[in-house]
C-alpha cells in the first residue's frame, strides 16, 4: 500500500515512511492509494469474530508485509487490551464507550497502535526520534502514555493554557523522563499551527528527526476505525436496523475514520459531526464554502479547533463531491447551555452520565432522531466525566470519584515549561534538545 500527499500527489510513500514522516511536503496529509474493501460475509457475520481478529483484518491491508503479521497482532492485542462497551442509555440511543483505556480517552486506541508501530520501525535506528504534537485535551495524554518510556523516542506536547482540565493537565505534564510538557499562552490552533511551523522549518528538521502523534499521522487515524467495526459487532446483536452514527467532532480525525470504514462496507444509515459552538463544518455544510476560524473556548474542550486538519480527508474520501458528502454526514452545533442541559436531562432520567464531548453528540443525535422518527443510532463516548469534574458535577449534582487508576497519577507534580505562541521559543526549545 502506498500513501500519497494530498498536497503533491506525485509524493508517494509506504506506511513506514508515512508513519515516521507524519506529513509530506507544504504539510500535506498522506492518504491511502486505494481504499480496501471489507469482505461482506466478514461484515455479516462479526459476532463470529474475536475483536482481535476483526481489528486485524482491519489494519492488515494498510500495512501489508511492513510489519510481520505475528507483530502486528501483538500490537493489535495490546492495542485493544480494555473493555470497549455498546451501552444502551434509552430505547433509540446507545453510547460506544472508548474510555477505559489507561487515560480514560477514546486517543488511548490511535496513541497505542502508532506507538508500538514506531517503536518497531526504530528498533534499528541510532537517531532519536522526536515526536511532536499539539492537543487540545485529550490527544497529548493518550500519546504521553502510549510513548511513556520508549527507548530512542522524546514526546513534546503543546497545549494551550488553562483549556484543559486538571486531569488532563496531569496526564500531559506529571509523567517527566521522555515526556515534555509546552504550556502555551493561546489556543489549540496556535499549537498546532507552531507544531506545523516546526515540521516546515529546515534548520530544525536538519538537526532532529521529527514526526507528529496528532490524527494528521496515519498511524494514529487509521485504527481508529477498529472500534466502528466493534461497535456494528455489538449493534447487529441489539438491534435489527442500520445504525445513525453521532461522532463528536473537532480535528475531524475520528469521524474521518469512521466514514473510511463505511466507504469499504461498514453499513450505516447516517453520520453526523457533532460540534461544539466551533461550527466551522456545520457552516460549511449549510454554504458550502470551508472557512477557518480563531476558536472560542468551551466546555468540551478537546474539539475547540477552527481549522480542523483532517476534513481535507473527508473531501478525498468523497471525491471533493459535496452532494455526495451531504448524502453520507449532516453536522449539528450544540453550544454549552444546550451541553450542560443535556448531561443534566441523560443523569435525570436514564442515570448515565455523560461528559461534555459526549452530550454535544447526545444532544446532536436526539435532535436527528426527532427529525427523523423510527431511526436508532449510537454516539461515541469519548472521554470519561471525570476528565471534566468542574462542569459535569455541576450538572449532575454529585461528585464524580476519580478512578483508581488515576490516584498515583494526580498526587505527581506538575513540570510544564511556559512559552508564547512564538516559534522562535519553540525553536529554541527543540533545538537545545539536540
Amino acid at each position: 500500500m502506498k500513501y500519497y500527499n494530498l498536497k503533491d500527489s506525485q509524493e508517494q510513500v509506504n506506511f513506514k515512511t508515512a508513519t515516521i514522516k507524519g506529513q509530506g511536503k507544504d504539510k500535506g496529509l498522506f492518504f491511502p492509494e486505494n481504499i480496501p474493501q471489507f469482505d461482506e460475509k466478514f461484515i455479516q457475520n462479526l459476532s463470529q469474530y474475536s475483536d482481535e481478529e476483526i481489528a486485524y483484518q482491519c489494519m492488515r491491508s494498510f500495512i501489508n508485509d511492513e510489519i510481520p503479521s505475528e507483530v502486528l497482532k501483538n500490537i493489535i492485542t495490546e492495542t485493544i487490551s480494555f473493555d470497549i462497551p455498546l451501552k444502551k442509555i434509552n430505547d433509540k440511543i446507545s453510547i460506544l464507550e472508548l474510555f477505559h483505556g489507561p487515560t480514560l480517552a477514546f486517543k488511548d486506541i490511535g496513541a497505542r497502535f502508532m506507538s508500538r508501530c514506531l517503536s518497531y520501525f526504530l528498533k534499528d535506528q541510532d537517531k532519536k526520534v522526536t515526536v511532536l504534537v499539539a492537543t487540545s485535551g485529550d490527544t497529548g495524554g493518550a500519546v504521553a502514555d502510549g510513548f511513556y518510556n520508549l527507548p530512542g523516542i522524546d514526546v513534546v506536547i503543546l497545549y494551550p493554557k488553562n483549556r484543559v482540565s486538571p486531569v488532563q493537565e496531569k496526564q500531559l505534564t506529571a509523567l517527566g523522563k521522555n515526556i515534555y510538557a509546552l504550556e502555551v499562552n493561546g489556543s489549540f490552533d496556535d499549537c498546532q499551527s507552531l507544531v506545523k511551523q516546526a515540521f516546515s522549518n529546515e534548520e530544525i528538521n536538519s538537526q532532529l528527526f521529527l514526526t507528529s502523534a496528532n490524527s494528521i499521522n496515519i498511524a494514529r487515524w487509521l485504527p481508529q476505525q477498529i472500534y466502528y467495526l466493534l461497535a456494528l459487532k455489538q449493534w447487529q446483536q441489539l438491534e435489527k436496523e442500520l445504525p445513525v452514527i453521532c461522532v463528536p467532532s473537532g480535528n475531524f480525525g475520528n469521524i474521518c475514520a469512521g466514514l473510511l470504514a463505511h466507504v469499504r462496507g461498514l453499513p450505516a444509515e447516517h453520520f453526523i459531526a457533532a460540534c461544539n459552538s466551533n461550527d466551522i463544518i456545520p457552516q460549511y455544510f449549510k454554504t458550502g464554502n470551508f472557512n477557518p476560524k480563531k476558536a472560542v473556548a468551551t466546555l468540551s474542550n478537546a474539539m475547540d479547533v477552527g481549522d480542523p486538519s483532517n476534513f481535507v480527508r473527508i473531501l478525498e474520501l468523497f471525491n471533493n463531491e459535496f452532494d455526495a458528502l451531504k448524502n453520507k454526514i449532516s453536522a449539528c452545533t450544540i453550544d454549552d447551555q444546550k451541553t450542560m442541559q443535556t448531561i443534566t436531562d441523560v443523569y435525570e432520567k436514564h442515570q448515565y452520565i455523560l461528559d461534555p464531548h459526549s452530550a454535544v453528540a447526545f444532544a446532536s443525535l436526539e435532535q436527528y432522531l426527532k427529525e427523523n422518527p423510527g431511526k436508532k443510532g449510537f454516539i461515541l463516548g469519548t472521554a470519561h466525566p471525570v476528565k471534566f469534574p468542574e462542569a459535569v458535577e455541576k450538572a449532575v449534582k454529585t461528585k464524580i470519584e476519580i478512578p483508581a487508576s488515576l490516584n498515583d497519577l494526580m498526587k505527581k507534580e506538575k513540570k510544564t515549561i511556559e512559552i508564547n505562541s512564538d516559534f522562535e521559543e519553540l525553536r529554541r526549545f527543540l533545538l537545545s534538545k539536540n
